[in-house]
C-alpha cells in the first residue's frame, strides 16, 4: 500500500494550522482533515466497510457537531454535483465525528472512491461541506491475483548463503496510459525498480507479520512511470525476517527457504482497454551487486558489480536465466492496516575522532535506527567498513559486546566512477556512533548522514518543563518509540534479538498513543498477535512467532514453553482496550474481542477452581531494581501475585469490552469470575494491616491500580507503598510494576512522593541515564553503571523503551491531559494537572482525533496561570486543585461569566470547570503549589 508522502508531516501540520485557527477571533467554522482507517487518502486498502473520519475547527467557544451528512462517489465531478452516488448518508444526527463506518453498496476491488461530508453545528447552522477526499480498494479477492509467485532460476541458488537475487522484465505498452497499478509482495524483502527508477519511498517491504497466516502486499500508483513502447520492471530480493537469521537462537528459515516474488501491474490504457503485466515464465533472474545482507549483521555491497541500466529498457539480459514458478499460498495475502516503514529524520555527524585504541569513530549525537548513507570517491576495489555501536566504554573505545552475535556492519566496495553514493537494502542498526575504516581520502562530516527508519506514524505530542532533563527524558521517550516501532514493536533494535516482545508493548501502549498515532500500527499487529495464539488461547511471547515457529521443535514444556507469561500475553486485551480508550475504536475490540476472549479462558484454565494462577512460568517484574544484586532477572515480587493479578486485570477488561460490544451474557459471565478473583486475591496476598505480598512496591502498585485490594484497606495499602518510597528514596519496580508506580502514588494522594521518584538523578531512576548522556530509553536501570562499567552484556539494550512507559505519568499529571473513559478518543477531556516537584512551568499538547487538546501552566509572580486548547467537537472537565470556584478567574474574568463556561462546582477541596471547545486561561493562587 502507498500512501501520500510525508502524511504524518502533513497531518501534523493541518492540525497545528486548524489550532491556530481555534486562536483566532472571529475564523469561521469548518470541516477538514478527513481520513479513512486512520490514513489521508490511502491507496490499496482491504477493509469492506471502512470507517471515515473528520474534524471541524473554528475559533469560537463551544463548538460542536449536531448532524452530519456523508456522500461518496466515483469520481469527484459526481461527489461535487451530489449525483450518481454510490452512498449518501443523508443528514445523521450526531455529534460523533470519527469512526463512522461507510454503509453502502459492497466496495468494488481497484475502485476509487471519492468523498466529502457536510456537518451542522449544535445549534443547527450550515458548516458547508468539506473538500473533497479519497479512498481506493485493493485486490479484495486471491482469485484477482493472476500473477504466479516466480523465484531465481540460478541452480544453486546464491541467496541460500546471504546473496539475494535480482529479477527483471521488458514489456511493452499499446499506448497512452490512463492509470496504472503495481500490487507487489514478496518471501523476503523487495524493492522495486520501474524504468530505472525505485518506485514508492517504503523501506523493509512488505514489512513483517505471521507470514503463514497474514502477508501483505502493497499497491503503488506508478502512472506516471509508464511510458508508451518499451518498459521495464527490476526487482531486488533480499532474505529480511522471512528467511533470514531472526531470534537469539541463530536459526533461519523460519517461515521458508526459498525468496519468491508476486508482482501484478494493471495498466488501463486511454481508449479504456486494460492490460495485466504479471510476475510469470518471462521473467528473467541473476545475481547483482549485494553480495549478502541480513538483518543483524548488515549488508556487503560490491559496486563493481552493478549493471547499469538493469531495471530499464532495452538492457542486454542475453547472460540471466529463467526464473521458475514456485508453489506458495495467496489466500493469505492482505492489504496493509498500517503505513509502512520510511526514512524519517538525517543526522550529520556531530564529531569525528579517533578512540584510544586507534578506531575512527563517528558520534551522530542520537541513538537511533535506521543506517547511515555513505557519499564517497576513490579507486575501484577500494572497501568502506562500517560498524555500528549505541555507546562508548570508560575508556573511550567502541563497544560492541551487548550485540552478542549480531554483526551491524557494512561494507561497501567502490567501483571507482567519482562521488558514489550508498545506503543499504534490507537491513537496520541500531547506533550512535559508527566505526569508519577503509575510507579512501578525508573523512568529513559530509561523508556520513544517519537515517532514521521508522515506521510512518505521525508525531502526536508536545511536551516542555521548567526542568531541562525531564525535557530530556522526554525525548528519549520519545526515540525509544521511533527506534522500537518498525512494523512491529520491537524490545530493542541493535543486538540479534529486535523481536515483537508483547509484554514491552503492553506497559508501553498508553504512552506510544500519546506520542504517535499508533491505531493502524496496533490494529495491523493485534491481528498477528490473534494469528499466532496458540490452540490453548495461549499468546507466544513475541509476535510474530519465531520462538516456537514450526520450523522449530517446541521447548520442554510445549506450549507454556513459548507463551503464556503473565503481563506479556495480556498484550491481547490491555492492548486493545488502550486503543479504545485513546482512539474511541470497537472495532478493534471486535476484532480482536475471540482473541481476548480466548486468553482470559486459558489464564482461568490455568488458574483452576481456586482462581489463583500459580505454578506456570511467568517473566515476573522483570529486571528490577533487585534483580542484579539477586541474580535473577524475575524481579522480587512473586510471579504468582502478578500472574492472578494480571488474570484479574484481563477478566476486568473482556467484562467491559463485551459490555461495549453488546455481549451481556459474556459481560455478566466475566462480571461474576472477576468477582471471585478478587475475592481468592484478597484472601491469598492481602493482610489485614494492608501489606500485600511481600510488600514490594510492584506488589501494591499492581493490586491497587488493578483495584483488587478491599475498598477498606486501600488507602493503609497506599500508605504503605508510599512509606517505602520515602524511606528508600527511590523506586524498586522492573517492567510490570514501573508503568504504575507514580499513577497509583498520585491516584491515593501521594503526588509528592512521585515527583520524588521522578526528579531522582542517581541510580535507580529515569534520569540517571539522562544523566549519563543518554538519548533512549535503557533496558535496564543500570545499564551503564555509576562506576562507568556495564551491566550484562547478554542482555544490556541502550534503546528498550519499556520504563519510557512513564510518559504516560507525565502526560496526565504534570500535563493534565486524562483520557474519560466515559467518553474514549477524547470526546470529553479530563483537564487536571497537578502542579508540584519544584517545576515552575509545564506545557503538554495532544493530536487527538477531534484535533489538538494543549495545556500550559506557570507561577507567574503570586498566581499560578493554567491555558487549556479544546478542540471543537470535544468538550472538557477541568480540575483545579485544592482552590475555591470563588478564587479562579478565567481570562480576567470570574468563572461564572466567562463564555464557553458550561458549569463550575465545588468537589472537596477542587474546583471543577465544565467547558466547551476553545482556549481558556485560568489563574488562581500559587498556595496550590505548596502540598505538591
Amino acid at each position: 500500500m502507498r500512501y501520500v508522502k510525508n502524511a504524518a508531516a502533513s497531518f501534523l501540520m493541518l492540525a497545528w494550522s486548524a489550532m491556530g485557527l481555534a486562536q483566532t477571533a472571529g475564523g469561521p467554522a469548518g470541516v477538514d482533515a478527513l481520513r479513512v482507517e486512520y490514513l489521508e487518502n490511502p491507496l490499496g486498502i482491504g477493509e469492506l466497510h471502512p470507517r471515515l473520519s473528520w474534524q471541524l475547527h473554528s475559533s469560537a467557544r463551544g463548538v460542536a457537531q449536531g448532524a452530519y451528512q456523508i456522500r461518496v462517489a466515483r469520481d469527484e465531478a459526481s461527489l461535487r454535483a451530489g449525483k450518481d452516488l454510490v452512498w449518501d448518508s443523508g443528514k445523521v444526527a450526531s455529534s460523533q465525528s470519527i469512526q463512522q463506518s461507510y454503509a453502502g453498496p459492497a466496495l468494488q476491488s481497484r475502485q476509487r472512491y471519492f468523498w466529502q461530508v457536510k456537518v451542522w453545528d449544535a445549534q443547527g447552522a450550515d458548516l458547508g461541506w468539506s473538500d473533497a477526499a479519497h479512498w481506493e480498494m485493493g485486490l479484495l479477492s486471491p482469485a484477482e491475483w493472476s500473477a504466479n509467485w516466480i523465484a531465481s532460476g540460478i541452480a544453486s541458488d546464491p541467496s541460500v548463503t546471504g546473496q539475494p537475487p535480482v529479477l527483471r522484465r521488458d514489456f511493452k505498452l499499446k499506448g497512452p496510459v490512463q492509470s496504472a497499478r503495481l500490487y507487489a509482495t514478496a518471501h523476503g524483502m523487495y524493492e522495486l525498480f520501474l524504468n530505472g527508477a525505485r518506485v514508492g519511498d517504503a523501506v523493509l517491504a512488505p514489512g513483517w507479520t505471521s507470514y503463514n497466516h497474514r502477508l501483505q502486499y502493497f499497491t503503488y500508483d506508478v502512472t506516471d512511470r509508464l511510458k508508451g513502447g518499451a518498459n521495464a520492471i527490476g526487482v531486488y530480493l533480499g532474505n529480511g525476517w522471512y528467511r533470514g537469521v531472526v531470534g537469539f537462537t541463530g536459526s533461519r528459515n523460519h517461515y521458508g527457504d526459498q525468496l519468491a516474488l508476486l508482482l501484478q501491474l494493471e495498466v488501463v490504457y486511454q481508449d479504456g482497454s486494460r492490460e495485466i503485466i504479471a510476475s510469470d515464465d518471462a521473467w528473467k533472474s541473476s545475481t547483482g551487486p549485494i553480495l549478502m545482507s541480513e538483518i543483524y549483521d548488515g549488508e556487503t555491497y560490491d559496486a563493481r558489480l552493478e549493471r547499469s541500466g538493469w531495471s530499464a529498457a532495452g538492457f542486454d539480459a542475453h547472460d540471466w536465466v529463467a526464473v521458475k514458478r514456485v508453489t506458495a499460498s495467496k489466500d493469505v495475502l492482505v492489504a496493509p492496516q498500517s503505513p509502512p516503514m520510511r526514512r524519517h529524520e538525517e543526522f550529520s555527524p556531530k564529531k569525528i575522532f579517533k578512540t584510544p585504541a586507534g578506531d575512527t569513530v563517528i558520534d551522530f549525537g542520537q541513538n537511533l535506527v535506521g543506517w547511515v548513507r555513505l557519499k564517497v570517491s576513490g579507486a575501484a576495489g577500494s572497501t568502506v567498513t562500517l560498524r555500528h555501536a549505541e555507546v562508548l566504554d570508560k575508556g573511550g573505545n567502541f563497544y560492541t559486546d551487548n550485540l552478542r552475535t549480531a554483526q551491524q556492519s557494512i561494507r561497501y566496495t567502490l567501483k571507482g566512477s567519482g562521488v558514489e553514493t550508498y545506503e543499504p537494502h534490507f537491513t537496520f542498526q541500531g547506533f550512535r556512533y559508527v566505526a569508519v575504516s577503509g575510507f579512501p581520502g578525508k573523512l568529513t562530516p559530509a561523508s556520513l548522514t544517519a537515517v532514521a527508519i521508522y515506521t510512518d506514524m505521525a508525531p502526536t505530542a508536545e511536551f516542555a518543563t521548567s526542568k531541562p532533563l525531564i525535557n530530556q527524558l522526554e525525548h528519549n521517550i520519545q526515540w525509544g518509540q521511533k527506534g522500537n516501532f518498525l512494523d512491529v514493536p520491537t524490545d530493542c533494535p541493535q543486538r540479534d534479538e529486535r523481536l515483537g516482545w508483547t509484554g514491552d508493548a503492553q506497559v508501553f501502549s498508553p504512552t506510544a498513543a500519546f506520542n504517535m498515532d499508533v491505531a493502524a500500527f496496533f490494529t495491523k499487529w493485534m491481528k498477528d498477535v490473534a494469528a499466532d495464539q496458540m490452540a490453548s488461547g495461549s499468546v507466544p511471547f513475541v509476535v510474530p512467532d519465531v520462538l516456537s515457529s514450526p520450523s522449530r521443535p517446541a521447548p520442554a514444556g510445549g506450549e507454556r514453553g513459548t507463551g503464556g507469561a503473565a503481563g506479556w500475553a495480556d498484550a491481547a486485551t490491555i492492548i486493545p482496550w488502550n486503543m479504545y480508550l485513546a482512539y474511541g475504536d470497537t472495532r478493534i475490540l471486535e476484532a480482536q474481542y475471540s482473541s481476548m476472549q480466548r486468553w482470559v479462558d486459558y489464564e482461568q484454565s490455568r488458574a483452576g477452581a481456586d482462581d489463583i494462577w500459580k505454578g506456570d512460568f511467568h517473566f515476573g517484574d522483570w529486571l528490577d531494581f533487585f534483580s542484579t544484586a539477586k541474580n535473577t532477572r524475575f524481579g522480587s515480587t512473586s510471579t504468582d501475585l502478578i500472574a492472578t493479578a494480571y488474570f484479574a486485570r484481563s477478566t476486568d477488561i473482556l467484562q467491559r469490552a463485551a459490555k461495549i460490544l453488546g455481549k451481556d451474557q459474556d459481560a455478566a459471565r466475566y462480571a461474576e469470575s472477576l468477582g471471585k478473583i478478587k475475592t481468592a486475591f484478597q484472601k491469598q496476598f492481602v493482610a489485614a494491616d494492608g501489606t500485600v505480598g511481600e510488600g514490594t512496591q510492584t506488589a501494591y502498585v499492581l493490586a491497587l491500580d488493578f483495584d483488587l485490594v478491599p475498598a477498606a484497606l486501600q488507602a493503609a495499602a497506599a500508605g504503605k507503598l508510599a512509606q517505602d518510597v520515602r524511606e528508600r528514596g527511590h523506586l524498586t519496580t522492573g517492567f510490570l510494576g514501573t508503568p504504575h508506580l507514580l499513577t497509583v502514588l498520585s491516584r491515593f494522594g501521594f503526588t509528592k512522593e512521585a515527583y520524588l521518584l521522578l526528579n531522582r538523578e542517581e541510580f535507580p531512576s529515569w534520569l540517571y541515564p539522562v544523566k549519563q548522556g543518554a538519548t533512549t530509553i535503557w533496558e535496564r536501570w543500570d545499564g551503564l553503571k555509576p562506576d562507568g562499567s556495564f551491566e550484562n552484556k547478554d542482555m544490556n539494550s541502550f534503546n528498550h523503551y519499556a520504563y519510557g512507559a512513564v510518559g504516560d505519568w507525565m502526560y496526565q499529571v504534570l500535563g493534565g491531559i486524562n483520557i474519560d473513559p466515559a467518553a474514549p478518543g477524547y470526546k470529553h477531556v479530563l483537564i487536571q494537572p497537578q502542579p508540584g516537584g519544584g517545576f515552575t512551568h509545564a506545557s503538554a499538547s495532544h493530536i487527538s482525533p477531534y484535533g489538538r487538546i494543549a495545556t500550559s501552566w506557570k507561577v507567574n509572580g503570586r498566581n499560578l496561570e493554567l491555558e487549556v486548547v479544546i478542540p471543537a467537537n470535544s468538550s472538557a472537565t477541568v480540575r483545579l486543585p485544592r482552590i475555591a470556584p470563588s478564587a479562579v478567574t478565567e481570562s480576567g474574568h470570574t468563572l461564572a461569566s466567562g463564555s464557553g463556561i458550561m458549569a463550575v462546582t465545588a468537589q472537596g477541596a477542587d474546583t471543577l470547570v465544565e467547558i466547551g471547545s476553545g482556549r481558556y486561561v485560568f489563574s488562581y493562587p500559587t498556595d496550590v503549589l505548596h502540598a505538591g
